[in-house]
């Protein structure tokens, strides 16, 4: 019996099965850490701009390249872990409903073709913006972080995996606030579509696993104020697949 286990092909083979245990594990670590993006994520990417009929609203030209800016991580907020906590300096805040695409793998000049192999998931979210802030940093031409990157800015529901989104342009969100209705659209309507956004910013810099990219808003963005209620939906051939509900408070 011991001769058994001394023979090379028997070594080979068990060798072979350590190496095997060992990519398999580190496979389930990488995969359980993408789904938890907002742990192990190392930034956000977001994209402003990238539905007309948001330009519209707004008095902004459609622009011709992504509009980019980023989130920090510490901008995250999950369900049932706190409110939407509106800043000191900010007297008007608004909601932007928002679908963010997780990325899977590593993602640097990835062509067009490629991008999406890139993604391992998507997620409903909200950018919550003090556009007060934001208007007065377009006036001077200074950056937009104290707009967009406070605690709370960013109040993100479950991963969701690929199968639950097959065509992530064939999606609706939505958001109500106090149960009222104020942005509905498919995300066939994104003046740039995910692959162009994946390309672009790949170009400029590394995309890592667990990173966000936010694919903007469409039209009906609006104000809340301490006390009210956001929910937002995801839907897929009109059927919710995720929602979510927030307060909004003070800080």
């Amino acid at each position: 019996f011991s001769c058994f286990f001394q023979h090379p092909w028997v070594n080979f083979i068990w060798s072979y099965s350590l190496v095997l245990v060992q990519f398999l594990l580190i496979f389930l670590v990488m995969s359980s850490n993408i789904r938890q993006f907002v742990q192990h994520g190392r930034k956000i990417v977001a994209v402003g701009r990238n539905y007309r009929d948001h330009c519209a609203e707004l008095n902004n030209p459609v622009p011709t390249t992504p509009l980019l800016f980023m989130k920090p991580p510490s901008a995250y907020l999950e369900e049932g872990k706190g409110s939407i906590l509106i800043p000191r300096a900010c007297s008007s805040l608004h909601h932007e409903v928002e679908l963010g695409v997780v990325i899977g793998s590593l993602c640097r000049d990835a062509t067009e073709a490629s991008a999406m192999e890139h993604v391992a998931g998507y997620a409903l979210t909200l950018d919550m913006t003090a556009r007060d802030l934001q208007e007065k940093c377009k006036k001077n031409g200074t950056p937009w972080e104290i707009a967009k990157c406070f605690d709370t800015a960013l109040p993100v529901s479950r991963f969701l995996e690929k199968s639950e989104v097959q065509d992530p342009h064939a999606v609706t969100l939505w958001c109500k606030v106090n149960g009222e209705e104020r942005q509905r659209s498919c995300t066939d309507q994104m003046v740039f579509n995910i692959p162009t956004l994946l390309s672009y910013i790949s170009s400029m810099f590394t995309l890592y696993p667990g990173d966000l990219v936010l694919t903007g808003t469409p039209a009906g963005v609006g104000p809340v104020v301490a006390g009210d209620s956001i929910t937002c939906g995801l839907e897929v051939a009109k059927k919710t697949v995720v929602e979510f509900q927030f307060t909004v408070d003070k800080r």
